[in-house]
């Protein structure tokens, strides 16, 4: 039986932020580009944003005159309904990078419920800043 050894390999780098990209720059100066994060894929954040922008649909098409009468419909409490609905006010870029797996770690459904601003500007500072 052999003696297993590790071998450690320790690879000088300093990683720089520039415009939004991570850069690799090794001692010699050489740049490279980090690859682009791996998605990650909130299926619970994506299913109620598919329900807020399905029930906002129903109530401006007429088919229910109230959210209190939609809740009932859906057999759903009133609050819960209407915090989810909130959903359909996040700005746009925020709800194609929940769709396209960019949004922040932190950002989900639990944070969402809780209220946020309503202005869009607002929106992008607040979720900057953690909540």
């Amino acid at each position: 039986m052999s003696a297993m050894t590790s071998v450690i390999v320790r690879v000088p780098i300093t990683i720089w932020k520039r415009g939004g990209r991570s850069l690799i720059v090794s001692l010699d100066g050489t740049v490279g580009a980090l690859p682009p994060p791996r998605a990650r894929i909130d299926s619970t954040l994506i299913k109620a944003l598919a329900r807020a922008y399905r029930w906002k649909r129903m109530l401006d098409e007429g088919r229910y005159g109230s959210v209190s009468e939609l809740a009932t419909a859906e057999k759903l409490d009133r609050g819960y309904l209407g915090r989810i609905l909130m959903l359909t006010l996040l700005a746009p870029d925020i709800v194609e990078a929940a769709l396209d797996g960019r949004q922040p770690a932190e950002l989900g459904v639990h944070v969402l419920r809780e209220g946020f601003p309503v202005e869009w500007g607002e929106q992008t500072r607040f979720l900057a800043a953690g909540q």
